[in-house]
């Protein structure tokens, strides 16, 4: 089983979600950054309570099940090894976003019940 797909595939999505992942920006305009900054790191912790590795290992599971049977459908023993891993990879690192996506609503809605005009 060649590895360079399943690399690639990891490596675009990973770059995809990190470039989607960015704090948050708010309306500066009468906030004292001193207090913003303490905060933005309470909420921040707050976030941390999201597991990341469990949105990952479903993503991963439901993508190797995915990528297994495409592979079955389309091939042999080999195709449906390389589905799997292919699946499971890509899988693994959508849930991983989703689970880091799901930690930056959490920061966001954190700092609007403070009180602070959220922009994105």
């Amino acid at each position: 089983m060649t590895r360079r797909p399943v690399f690639t595939a990891a490596s675009a999505v990973l770059l995809l979600a990190a470039c989607a992942s960015r704090g948050p920006i708010i309306d500066t305009q009468g906030v004292d950054m001193a207090r913003y900054d303490q905060d933005l790191s309470q909420c921040e912790t707050y976030a941390t309570q999201v597991s990341t590795g469990a949105e990952a290992g479903k993503g991963a599971v439901g993508g190797a099940v995915l990528g297994a049977a495409i592979g079955a459908i389309v091939g042999n023993s080999t195709t449906v090894a390389r589905g799997a891993g292919v699946g499971g990879v890509v899988g693994g690192a959508r849930g991983a976003a989703r689970g880091e996506s799901e930690k930056d609503r959490v920061v966001k809605n954190c700092l609007r019940g403070r009180g602070y005009r959220v922009l994105n």
